[in-house]
């Protein structure tokens, strides 16, 4: 056996915290958990008609990888989204770190919400700008950043935030990056396919898409397959083919997966039956006399904080004991004492299922 030992050091500090990680598969237990909000994976709504289509994509997008049905689908989102284009990532975590480690540079300043996503803080940390979180969805404390930037001014905010299920305050934080001169930044990761009419997202909800510099949205979520896309000028597309890394030097996504992501497009703006649903199952959930705090969230992301790794631990087990899967953040994704169980609603869900919830945590 190839001797290891020194990852032990960190695995041990993991243990010690009760916040080792593992591998475990949902069991049949009724889902709580993943991000499909509309049931397009879980229903296998999507994919039949990708199965005459290549497997492989044999090069990054620069050299061999780059299709005709690439680029019909780059252009059929940019439409939808209402933005002048569209460049296409293999996931969302590539597109935050391509378009975040590139376009910032040395003597700019970046200004982030301090929950923004781990591919976001990873993407600023790779580029060579200054940065600053600011406090999570606080504009005044925004704008005391941005007084005292410099350089190039970005602004990066989610709409709907992965951990907390709220959105952020879009027309306050626009008006401040107008004021001071900042590029604003948007992931609409958990928007896709929940919010506006047709599951837009946020920036179009409030028909501010000339306002934002770049929107990051996602398809492994309520779109139920995989990749991503950034929206923003023709300028800004051919920037990041010329300096996004995790564009230039990945192999792009073969032809199947791209009349998957054509095929989520054409289905999910028609769900309106399961967004209805989806609203009616939050409004329930918030209603259940629940015996810890819940966050405000008007979003399928609902979240009941239970301090500490243990305590938390323990909810979670009574609750997959009694055939839910929903699983516990703990410390160190969520501050000390913020632990929580992250629920996420479906619109495949049951009323009686949700109900379940709050029985099974009375008696833990």
């Amino acid at each position: 056996m190839y001797q290891d030992d020194f990852l032990q050091l960190s695995l041990n500090e993991r243990i010690a915290n009760d916040a080792l990680r593992a591998l475990r598969l949902p069991e049949g237990k009724v889902d709580f958990c993943s991000n499909d909000y509309l049931g397009i994976a879980t229903n296998r709504l999507i994919g039949t008609e990708a199965t005459g289509f290549h497997p492989g994509s044999a090069g990054s997008r620069l050299l061999a990888g780059n299709t005709a049905l690439a680029e019909l689908a780059e252009k059929e989102i940019a439409a939808f989204h209402h933005a002048d284009a569209a460049l296409l990532f293999n996931s969302g975590y590539d597109a935050n770190l391509g378009l975040l480690s590139s376009v910032p540079k040395k003597g700019d300043t970046v200004i982030y919400d301090q929950l923004s996503h781990a591919s976001i803080r990873d993407g600023i940390r790779l580029s060579f700008a200054h940065s600053f979180s600011f406090i999570h969805n606080d504009t005044a404390d925004l704008e005391k950043k941005l007084q005292h930037a410099s350089g190039n001014l970005f602004v990066v905010t989610e709409s709907v935030f992965s951990m907390d299920g709220d959105t952020c305050p879009l027309e306050e934080i626009i008006a401040l990056c107008e004021r001071y001169g900042a590029h604003l930044m948007v992931d609409e990761a958990h928007a896709t396919g929940i919010i506006g009419e047709k599951g837009a997202g946020l920036v179009q909800l409030h028909g501010l898409e000339e306002k934002v510099f770049a929107r990051v949205h996602t398809f492994g979520k309520a779109c139920g397959c995989h990749g991503a896309v950034v929206l923003g000028s023709k300028r800004l597309r051919s920037y990041l083919v010329n300096f996004a890394r995790s564009l230039i030097y990945s192999t792009a996504l073969p032809e199947h997966a791209l009349e998957t992501i054509r095929e989520s497009y054409r289905l999910f703006p028609s769900m309106a039956s399961e967004r209805k649903k989806l609203n009616e199952l939050i409004g329930l959930f918030h209603d259940l006399p629940f015996n810890c705090e819940v966050l405000p969230s008007a979003t399928p992301i609902q979240a009941l904080v239970i301090p500490g790794n243990d305590a938390v631990r323990k909810a979670a087990a009574a609750l997959q004991a009694g055939g839910l899967d929903i699983r516990p953040i703990l410390y160190p994704t969520v501050p000390r004492n913020r632990e929580r169980l992250r629920i996420i609603l479906h619109a495949f869900n049951r009323a009686e299922d949700v109900k379940r919830i709050a029985e099974l945590l009375h008696t833990v």
